[in-house]
Order: C-alpha cells, then sequence, then structure tokens
C-alpha cells in the first residue's frame, strides 16, 4: 500500500496553538497509521488564503485546513451564525455547542459542497487593535478604519460600532496596517502575537466580541479515497489534537498578553457599561442576521448554551 500525503493548511504562524493543535494531529496519524498516512503541515498562509483553501479542498488539490467556522457562510449561509456578537460567554459553553449535535450538524451541511468537517479547533475571543488611540469607551472607535474577516456579518458589526470596516484577507492584514491602509483589526491575542502585529499596533482593548471555533476539514474527494480503517485514524486523531489544541489555547492566554504588552502595546479594558452599551449596539446585527440563519437555528444555539449555564449554575447536589 503506498503511502498517501496529506496538506493541512493554516493561516496562522508557526507555534500558534492552532499549528500546535495540528502538528499534535500530524503526530497522532503518523504514529497510528504506521507512516501509511503522512502530514505536512503548512502554517502561515503558505498555501493562499482561507478563500483559496476552500477552493482548492473542493477541488481535491489540497487535503485539509483549518479556518474559522464563519467562513463557511459564503458556503452554506448558516455558518453566519458562529460570527454573532457575543454569543459565547465563555469558552465552555462554545465547546458545548461545537461538540454537540448542533456542531456536527452543521458540519454535515459542507457535504455537499465537497467538504468533510471532522471537528473544531478554537481561534478564540476577538478584541480589537489599532494605531491611532487607546479605547476606553465606545464612542473611541468612531471612524476608525478596521480590517474585517471578508464576511457580510463582520462587515456590518463594524458599522453599527461607528467604525469604517475594511474587508482583507488575513496574509494582506500585515502589511496594510503598516502603510496604515488600515488603523486597526480584531483578533484573539494568540494572533495578533503570532503575526507580531504589535509592531504596528499600539493600542489593544480586551473586547471579547466573538469567539472563533475553526473548523477543521478535508477534502470530500480525498476522503472518498481512504479506507474506513484510514478515516478512522483521522477522524479519531481530530478529535484528540482538538482537545489538545483548545488546552494549549486557553493556557497559552495570560503569558501571550504578558508579551504582548513587553512589546509595546498597551491594553485597556472597557467598565461594565461600556461593554453593556458595545452589546446594545450589536443587537440589531444578530437580529439581523438571525433572520438570514433562521430563527429555529438560532434557538438551538441558544438552548444549548442555556444549558451549560444552568448547568454551572446549579449548587453541586450531593447524589442521595
Amino acid at each position: 500500500q503506498e503511502t498517501k500525503t496529506i496538506k493541512f493548511a493554516n493561516q496562522n504562524a508557526a507555534g500558534h496553538p492552532i499549528v500546535l493543535g495540528m502538528e499534535k494531529f500530524k503526530e497522532i496519524v503518523e504514529k497510528q497509521s504506521g507512516g501509511k498516512l503522512k502530514v505536512n503541515v503548512f502554517p502561515g498562509g503558505a498555501l493562499g488564503s482561507d478563500q483559496a483553501n476552500v477552493s482548492a479542498i473542493q477541488g481535491g488539490t489540497l487535503e485539509m485546513a483549518s479556518m474559522n467556522s464563519g467562513i463557511f457562510a459564503n458556503q452554506v449561509k448558516e455558518f453566519a451564525i458562529f460570527d454573532f456578537p457575543f454569543m459565547f460567554g465563555s469558552s465552555q459553553e462554545a465547546d458545548a455547542v461545537v461538540d454537540g449535535a448542533f456542531g456536527k450538524k452543521l458540519h454535515a451541511k459542507l457535504d455537499e459542497k465537497g467538504i468533510v468537517g471532522l471537528g473544531y479547533y478554537e481561534l478564540g475571543f476577538r478584541h480589537i487593535s489599532n494605531s491611532k488611540r487607546p479605547i476606553t469607551k465606545v464612542e473611541d472607535l468612531d471612524g476608525l478604519k478596521l480590517r474585517v474577516i471578508p464576511n457580510p456579518i463582520n462587515v456590518d458589526w463594524v458599522k453599527a460600532l461607528g467604525a469604517n470596516p475594511t474587508p482583507l484577507p488575513f496574509p494582506e492584514l500585515y502589511a496594510a496596517l503598516e502603510q496604515k491602509a488600515v488603523d486597526g483589526q480584531e483578533n484573539p491575542v494568540a494572533t495578533i502575537n503570532g503575526a507580531k502585529l504589535y509592531e504596528v499596533q499600539k493600542h489593544l482593548v480586551l473586547t471579547g466580541h466573538q469567539y472563533n471555533p475553526q473548523s477543521v476539514i478535508i477534502s470530500k474527494k480525498f476522503w472518498e479515497k481512504l479506507s474506513a480503517a484510514e478515516k478512522k485514524i483521522i477522524g479519531d486523531a481530530v478529535t484528540e489534537s482538538a482537545k489538545y489544541q483548545r488546552e494549549q489555547s486557553r493556557k497559552l492566554e495570560a503569558s501571550i498578553l504578558e508579551n504582548l504588552k513587553k512589546n509595546g502595546m498597551q491594553v485597556t479594558q472597557l467598565s461594565e457599561a461600556e461593554m453593556a452599551k458595545m452589546r446594545d449596539k450589536m443587537r440589531p446585527v444578530t437580529a439581523k442576521y438571525g433572520v438570514t440563519v433562521g430563527q429555529d437555528l438560532v434557538k438551538e444555539v441558544q438552548a444549548a448554551i442555556e444549558k451549560v449555564r444552568s448547568a454551572s449554575a446549579a449548587p453541586a447536589k450531593k447524589s442521595k
């Protein structure tokens, strides 16, 4: 049996928690397959933008990628729900949704698009940075040119905050910030750190306005050529590496934030009142896209989140 090679692509730099997850996946697959399945990891947008990776996966020229789940809204409109502002209050809530029936149901919708969804890594909670001024109240965002992921919902929530959205693929972001084509951007701290955005951004405000699950996907054309045993190895490796990846992501967050400060970023936090104001400004955006993705889908996610919230709020009952 000849060796099958899997190219696995992502936009984040080497050392980023996503890339650590991909490397863990490689290690598991190569070991479990006795070297019959080989995995080559391509971080840092080496194989092009997310949009280019989606096309390559559908065409069968790229085997695997990991990218923000919301990006698939261009393929299947329901995926826009993963970009809803302030949907998840904690990473535990996100885990329950993506690992449960809901996450599987959404991935199943990619099948007819030539994509097989195998599981979810996490990018984490997003925050806003800029090169102009510290953000201590929502009004401070007025007029700032912010780069966003090229997706309608992201354009709309940035407008709702009074800033000017500029959709750009991630590999073009650093140059755009350096040349002052845009004033700022929004990403989790690990991504800001990995891309060295602290070199071109001075101010960071910890808004946690959005949580990004990252879909781990494989080309359906490639998947269908695999034996049942090979599929099992790959599927199990995604599950195991996802658990590891999220642990790393959460464990590293505090030290990464320290590193951003050490590299000259000034970090602010909004007061509770300002955060409430920000949530209010985002509500019409959530309502608009709730109609697009379907109210039943929104209710389904909310029910899953509610379950986690009530479980953690309930005092641990002693077993009788």
